[in-house]
């Protein structure tokens, strides 16, 4: 069950990291969303590394890695635009 869960929030993060490579568009992408998402997701990963939790590790570590991506993209796109506007 936490496989497939894992799975299923792990992948929802695919096509907007794919969209985001394939167009480098990112307006419409909420920094403020990804950041905490970003930071949600690295504390969901310590915590299953601290309970031994093999889906919650590798489910975490993915999702992390995909939202670090979008972010840093967002970053590198707008720059000081994020917090100037």
């Amino acid at each position: 069950m936490g496989f497939l869960a894992a799975i299923c929030t792990t992948a929802s993060f695919v096509p907007q990291a794919f969209k985001v490579y394939k167009t480098r568009k990112v307006g419409d992408i909420s920094f403020g969303m990804f950041l905490l998402m970003s930071v949600g997701v690295a504390l969901w990963d310590v915590y299953g590394i601290m309970i031994g939790a093999l889906p919650l590790i590798v489910a975490n570590t993915i999702t992390l890695a995909l939202s670090l991506y979008i972010l840093s993209m967002k970053i590198k796109i707008e720059g000081k635009n994020l917090f100037f506007g």
